[in-house]
This record gives C-alpha cells, sequence and structure tokens, in this order.
C-alpha cells in the first residue's frame, strides 16, 4: 500500500510517500482491516513531526490519528462490524501503532464507531479526535450543565467549532473568542451567542461584562500558554477552567487560588498513549452518539480544506500559519 512515513523528526517535507506493507497480514482475532478514504489531521501531528514521535526507537512512523473508511476484513473474533461497514475512528499515529496516513490500516473493533451515514470520508475523518476532547473537556472534566455560560477559546478551530456546538446541544450559553469577522460569522451559524474579537477586545472584561460582572461558569481553553492564567479572573468563584494544552511553568495561578477555580486538564490521547482499554472503547460510545446527531442535523464538522494523500507535507505546512477554520484532511481517493 501507499502511506505517508514520517522519516524523521523536521520540517513537513520529512513527510514522503513510500510503498509499504499492508498491516493487515496477519489480522489480529478482533482487529478490522480498514481500506482509508480519508485522514483527518490534527495539530499533535505537527507536533510529533517536529520533535520525534512518542515512540523514537520505531522509526520511520506513519502520523495521523483520525481515520475514516470502509471495512475491508475482519478477524476471526469480531462481533460488531461485517466487511463494507463505514467507520470512523481515532487510533494510532502516535509512533507505535501506524497512524492514517495511509490506504490502509488496522484498529480494534472496540476502539471503531460507525461512521455518519450523512456526511462525506473526509467530514468523518476530520471528526473524532476534536469530537472527543471537547466532549470529555466539556461534558466530565467541566461538568457542564444545562443553563450555565461558557467561554470557548478559538471558537473557529478544530476543537472549539465542535466545543460550540456540544455545550449548545447541553443547552448552556456559549461565549467564544476569534480573531477576524469572518470566523465570527462561522461561529454564528454553530450557535455561539456572543463573540469577542480578541485582537481587539480584552476578551476577560468582555466576559465579564457578558455575565453581569460574575464570571463565566466553565472556561474552555484550547490555545495554552498565557491564554491559561489570563482566563482565571473571566471564570466565576467557584467555577471551572478546562485547557487541552500542558499549563505553562510561568503560569500565574494566584487569581484561581482567589476565586476558588477548579482546574481541569484534558489530554484525549492518554487511553492510547497508556492502553487504558474502557476508556478507548468509551471514546468509541462517544462518536457512535456524536454520528446520531450529526445525521440528526444537530451537529456540524467543519472541513476547510482537502488534500490528496501524497501533499501531507502541503497539508502541515498549511495547519501551521494558524488561519486555518475547523480541519485539513488528507483523502485516498474518495471524498
Amino acid at each position: 500500500m501507499k502511506a505517508v512515513l514520517m522519516t524523521a523528526a523536521g520540517s513537513p517535507e520529512v513527510l514522503q510517500v513510500q510503498d509499504v506493507q499492508n498491516p493487515g497480514v496477519p489480522l489480529g482475532e478482533t482487529e478490522l482491516l480498514v481500506h482509508l478514504r480519508a485522514a483527518g489531521i490534527n495539530p499533535i501531528d505537527t507536533k510529533l513531526r517536529q520533535r520525534g514521535t512518542f515512540y523514537p526507537d520505531k522509526m520511520p512512523a506513519i502520523l495521523g490519528c483520525d481515520g475514516a473508511g470502509v471495512v475491508e476484513a475482519v478477524g476471526a473474533a469480531v462481533q460488531e462490524f461485517r466487511v463494507g461497514d463505514e467507520v470512523y475512528f481515532c487510533h494510532g499515529g502516535l509512533g507505535a501503532h501506524q497512524g492514517n496516513y495511509a490506504e490502509y490500516t488496522t484498529v480494534d473493533e472496540r476502539f471503531v464507531a460507525r461512521k455518519p451515514a450523512s456526511v462525506s470520508f473526509a467530514e468523518a475523518a476530520a471528526a473524532p479526535l476534536v469530537l472527543i476532547t471537547a466532549w470529555e473537556a466539556l461534558y466530565e472534566r467541566g461538568r457542564l450543565e444545562p443553563g450555565e455560560r461558557v467561554l470557548i477559546h478559538a471558537g473557529a478551530g478544530g476543537v472549539g467549532h465542535v466545543a460550540i456546538q456540544l455545550a449548545k446541544l447541553k443547552g448552556a450559553d456559549v461565549c467564544t473568542t476569534v480573531s477576524t469577522r469572518e470566523k465570527a460569522e462561522f461561529v454564528q451559524k454553530l450557535g455561539a451567542d456572543h463573540v469577542i474579537y480578541y485582537k481587539e477586545t480584552d476578551f476577560v472584561q468582555a466576559a465579564l461584562d457578558w455575565t453581569g460582572g460574575e464570571g463565566v461558569d466553565l472556561a474552555f481553553d484550547t490555545v495554552g500558554g498565557e491564554t491559561f492564567h489570563k482566563t482565571f479572573p473571566a471564570v466565576r468563584v467557584y467555577g471551572d477552567i478546562v485547557t487541552i494544552l500542558e499549563p505553562d511553568a510561568n503560569t500565574i495561578w494566584k487569581a484561581a487560588r482567589l476565586r476558588n477555580l477548579r482546574i481541569g486538564l484534558e489530554m484525549m490521547l492518554l487511553p492510547m498513549l497508556q492502553g487504558i482499554v474502557e476508556a478507548q472503547e468509551h471514546h468509541a460510545e462517544i462518536l457512535e452518539q456524536c454520528a446520531k446527531w450529526i445525521d440528526a442535523g444537530k451537529l456540524k464538522i467543519q472541513v476547510s480544506e482537502t488534500f490528496p494523500l501524497e501533499e501531507a507535507a502541503k497539508a502541515h505546512h498549511l495547519l501551521g500559519t494558524g488561519s486555518v477554520t475547523g480541519k485539513i484532511v488528507l483523502l485516498m481517493g474518495d471524498k
């Protein structure tokens, strides 16, 4: 099969298409061989490409955690899936099990969900990592309840744009930060109640004004760095803040302490890294529920740009600009 191999850590040019062994020979008892049609590209892919994977002794590597495709073969003990089923999932791509920048991959049936029938493979492949991240951050780490007020940073981004929708599906009121008028229009169409132009406005004061001086019940940081601790004063006393980035060593915690904030850390790749099977099964359950919402027209995945598999380096260059709305996807012959 053809696959994009990361031959060394470095610039996007280290991603090169090569012919490699099909991974389905032999196929594990509970594994599916999936003919991939699309692979989502996420910031973790570019970070691993730049600094090296979690398993540097297993090079070259195939990146890409998100995949969507058609089941080509099933292991002897597979019960839930059949040849021809369309599936989507977040599995592989961290340096151990191969990722999805390839024509085929294998994945245990327990970690797979049925693809939403109403969307393309490209949209399905764009969804898993961001859906699971936003779901866990809002519903599990942040314990979001109906009627609460949420601040979501970078609402037009990959995680942000699904976080807005998941928060609205929970019955919350949402304000979000964006950088341009075009992105403001985008997030308003997703249901955002209040938009903050963070380049022109102090987002803390804007959030306080929006909540009558009280602060939001939950803040969701998808940016990291100084944004994390600068958000503390925008959260109400005894409120929550969840971040998907590791807090910086220079984080100033005083405002969080003086407001008795509950701090949540969200790293959705942890179950894959540590082999926590129950949590990986839970991720598949999240995707099954989200597929129902997508097919019901309640949840949309924004794909801003697609590239053929052979242009993975070009796709990484684009993601590195930081200007992408929604997601970027690689296509393997079928949109």
